[in-house]
């Protein structure tokens, strides 16, 4: 078994300890076979990183594991992974396909032309899918786009960049359209550029951030007001996000790290131990030290 493992650290599942595509290179394109970091087998750590990828497997076997979910790996299924997101492959020999990575900016993400052809945004898009079957009839229009990435990405002519963003929301147009046949897209709503920067905001200041009020106040919004845009647009109010937030990073942290609670508890701004375990329960459903007994334990989660 090959498995993709790229870092090791004690407190990986972080933005602040992940991997950065170089600030020169906001979008790459290349093929499963040729990345090396897909074929080490040195450790059995997972990885995180600070982009988004799309991961493509046309050939091959074996399974993808993206935080707390696992899937099988199987040709011409499609994976998601934000950033952030702790992932992990494990593959047979002979694993054929292309990776996309790109960053938020790259794409102009939550500016009009990009809500318009792919709605709701790309958020969501791989927040609900993180594994996506893809549609027979669909497959030959969506590889002669990557054809067209690969070339354009090789080359150095002018206006590449721009030519390579072109190109990349025709392919997320595609791939809209066959997850909105499959699961349904939420309609785009008015808010969606405060929902997006909602979630950013979310992401990267959970740990210190624990109020409605401190991201209304970010936003220059009132607390009402983002709970029910949030709520409209995602069925949950912002603040159920905020603990969902700090529950998901005590899951990574459970799981992919040998940190004991207290730390864990210390890392995401608790008091104490005792006041994180009672959060962890009330907002899990599960006793933190029955998760983490449980946390290798597979999960087998259906693909879209």
């Amino acid at each position: 078994m090959i498995k993709r493992t790229i870092m090791k650290n004690k407190l990986c599942p972080s933005l602040d300890n992940a991997k950065n595509l170089p600030a020169s290179l906001p979008f790459t394109i290349q093929t499963l076979q040729s990345l090396d970091e897909w074929t080490t087998t040195e450790t059995d750590a997972a990885s995180c990183h600070n982009y988004y990828d799309v991961i493509w497997v046309t050939k091959g076997s074996g399974s993808v594991r993206v935080d707390l979910q696992q899937f099988d790996i199987s040709p011409n299924n499609l994976y998601c992974i934000k950033p952030g997101e702790m992932h992990q492959l494990e593959s047979s020999q002979g694993l054929e396909g292309y990776v996309i990575s790109f960053t938020q900016t790259f794409l102009g993400m939550g500016d009009v032309e990009f809500d318009m052809v792919s709605p709701g945004g790309v958020y969501q898009l791989f927040d609900r899918c993180k594994s996506f079957q893809l549609d027979h009839e669909g497959i030959s229009d969506m590889k002669m786009i990557i054809e067209r990435l690969i070339k354009e990405y090789n080359n150095l002519d002018l206006f590449r960049l721009e030519l390579l963003r072109r190109y990349f929301k025709i392919f997320l147009i595609y791939l809209s359209r066959q997850f909105e046949e499959a699961v349904g897209l939420a309609a785009p709503v008015k808010s969606v550029g405060l929902v997006q920067k909602f979630m950013d905001l979310l992401n990267t200041n959970f740990t210190a951030m624990r109020m409605v009020a401190d991201y209304a106040k970010q936003l220059a919004v009132t607390p009402n007001y983002l709970n029910e845009s949030i709520k409209k647009a995602t069925g949950y109010p912002a603040s159920y996000h905020i603990r969902q937030r700090i529950a998901l990073e005590a899951k990574r942290k459970a799981a992919y790290s040998d940190v004991c609670m207290k730390e864990i508890a210390y890392y995401l701004g608790f008091s104490d131990s005792a006041h994180f375990s009672k959060f962890f329960k009330n907002t899990t459903g599960m006793n933190f030290t029955d998760f983490k007994r449980e946390k290798f334990a597979p999960i087998i989660a259906a693909a879209c």
